[in-house]
């Protein structure tokens, strides 16, 4: 019911494609999936999603068991039927939340204490809730409860995060009943490539279906993330999936791919398109800049998106007039990009010229940032 089969290697460095078979539909990696925390990619339809290329989501055990509530999702049919979307559905565990609402949390071994960001309510989030909420929402993919930290930190705020993710992931385990929901274990370790290597063996021990690299994108530079890549990847079994959370940037998602990642996650797209940013070959456009006001040209003429079916000087209009079309046909294009530029990455794996594509992308970006007066 569950598998991952790769299918085509680069010899001359980690990059890989393959296909991810899951309950609900397959997944060609490498993937993106687009964020819908709260069940809903924001401003877009499923259908809209879909017609991005879009063929795997993630939701947030966190914000859905605060709102609406895993039992709503449950009584109305679980996650796929309540959001109406038919494919594959990987959530979150809420581990990320004890980095990005720190104030509002209290972490003990047994689990972490939130203060609802909502009304103030109490939730209690240990390993074995976590997994109680992800198997109530029937998602394709749970992920286990880790301890997540910003970084730089110190040594000893890293290990010890890092030592009770392993035994979280453990617990994790030991509490899931569902055996139509594959579960992720998650390396921790911070910048410390030993201790990286450490947390990934003794979670391969434990035989999870899928492995995620977790705590990057948290405030450390790309370079340091591409080395902690580096360590990480080779110690990951080849015939599972490899899953970098919360990244990236299309140039962090081609070097992550580079080193041997298969599956990514991100808001940048959504989050960029509604404040009039568009991601092209030639680097990010800012739509709300003048000098887009009279352009008769589409953001990319070879994009079938519906943004691209219109002008910049349109687009801008929208922002600048506070419509809420022009955020969604935004966030609709840029989804659309990374869908195109993952689609292209696949393709260059099996021509076997994956690094020349990566090169060529570089190129096109850094011409493009030279040369337009964002």
């Amino acid at each position: 019911m569950f598998s991952f089969q790769q299918l085509h290697a680069d010899p001359r460095c980690g990059a890989r494609c393959g296909v991810l078979h899951t309950p609900h539909g397959d997944v060609d990696t490498p993937a993106f999936m687009p964020v819908g925390t709260a069940a809903t990619v924001k401003g877009l339809t499923v259908r809209m999603v879909r017609e991005t290329g879009t063929q795997v989501l993630l939701a947030n055990t966190y914000h859905l068991a605060l709102r609406p509530g895993e039992d709503v999702i449950r009584d109305l049919g679980g996650l796929h039927q309540f959001m109406g979307w038919d494919g594959p559905i990987l959530t979150d565990s809420g581990g990320f939340q004890i980095f990005s609402l720190a104030t509002n949390r209290r972490v003990t071994e047994e689990g972490v204490v939130f203060r609802s960001h909502i009304d103030g309510k109490l939730l209690e989030l240990s390993p074995e809730r976590a997994v109680e909420i992800q198997e109530a929402l029937g998602s394709d993919i749970a992920m286990v409860l880790d301890h997540v930290v910003p970084l730089p930190n110190e040594p000893d705020a890293v290990r010890d995060a890092c030592q009770r993710s392993i035994r979280w992931a453990d617990r994790c385990r030991s509490a899931a009943k569902r055996t139509d929901q594959a579960m992720f274990a998650i390396v921790q370790g911070g910048l410390d490539g030993d201790l990286r290597v450490q947390c990934a063996r003794q979670l391969v021990a434990l035989d999870f279906p899928g492995y995620a690299i977790g705590g990057l994108s948290v405030g450390e530079e790309p370079v340091e993330m591409y080395r902690v890549l580096d360590v990480t990847c080779p110690e990951l079994p080849p015939d599972r999936v490899r899953y970098l959370m919360g990244v990236g940037t299309p140039q962090d998602m081609l070097e992550s791919i580079q080193r041997g990642v298969d599956l990514f996650d991100c808001v940048l797209p959504t989050r960029n398109g509604r404040n009039a940013l568009a991601f092209t070959d030639f680097g990010p456009l800012k739509l709300r800049n003048l000098k887009h006001q009279r352009d008769n040209r589409p953001i990319d003429s070879t994009c079938p998106c519906p943004a691209c079916r219109h002008s910049r000087g349109y687009l801008r209009h929208l922002f600048m007039a506070g419509e809420m079309l022009g955020p969604i046909l935004l966030s609709a294009h840029n989804i659309a990009y990374y869908q195109r530029l993952l689609a292209d990455a696949r393709a260059a794996v099996q021509s076997g010229g994956f690094s020349e594509f990566v090169q060529a992308k570089r190129n096109r970006w850094r011409l493009g940032q030279d040369t337009q007066s964002q």
